[in-house]
């Protein structure tokens, strides 16, 4: 979260630079992310995208959200124009790890201004990210209130840019946290049913009897 809110503050400075020096209509894909907001609760999620702040032309803006869940069934779409929020209410689990699917496309901005700052040579792609990541409700153990998080704050892919095989790597799951069934996190207990939260944003169910 601390690196997507330090980029963000550097494209604004971008953003404002002076036509002497070019104007920059958009940032990469990696320096844009999501924020849940503050409305955010048990029931209801709303999600800053910085996408739409950041690029222009705004009006041209088109967001294409997916929630699921770990099984892959989907529990909300929606196509947002032009708006930096998705908000709607839901009935999930507070137990549930969500999965949460944003793509991000713009058609009238590229970022040539951007590779022009940088001293870049220009290939006049339009905008097109592509931004994953998951939610789970965290709890404070001493406090009596709860909010939506993002387990790993990715930042955007482009989705015009090919990877190679080689520019993916394997990293193993571990223990985000342990929570009960009431979504209170926890630490390992017998005789209890645990939720175990991964970083790859998979759960298990375990009990211990002793």
């Amino acid at each position: 979260m601390k690196n997507i809110l330090l980029t963000f503050a550097i494209a604004l400075g971008l953003s404002l630079t002076t036509k002497a020096q070019g104007v920059i209509t958009a940032v990469p894909c990696d320096m844009l992310g999501m924020v849940m907001n503050v409305a955010s609760q048990e029931t209801m999620i709303s999600i800053y995208h910085s996408g739409q702040y950041m690029t222009h032309p705004r009006e041209h803006n088109v967001f294409t959200w997916e929630f699921s869940d770990q099984q892959g069934n989907i529990l909300h779409q929606d196509t947002i124009f032009n708006d930096a929020f998705c908000n709607f209410s839901h009935n999930w689990s507070l137990t549930d790890t969500m999965n949460v699917r944003v793509h991000f496309v713009n058609d009238s901005a590229n970022l040539d201004a951007w590779y022009t700052n940088q001293g870049l040579p220009i290939n006049g792609n339009s905008i097109n990210c592509l931004f994953t990541d998951q939610l789970y409700w965290s709890t404070g153990t001493n406090t009596p209130w709860g909010s939506w998080t993002f387990i790993h704050g990715n930042p955007g892919v482009d989705q015009n840019v090919v990877l190679a095989v080689g520019d993916f790597s394997y990293q193993k799951k571990k223990i985000v946290k342990i929570v009960d069934i009431l979504g209170r996190e926890t630490s390992f207990k017998n005789n209890h049913i645990l939720i175990y939260i991964y970083s790859d944003g998979s759960t298990e169910k375990k009990y211990f009897y002793k």
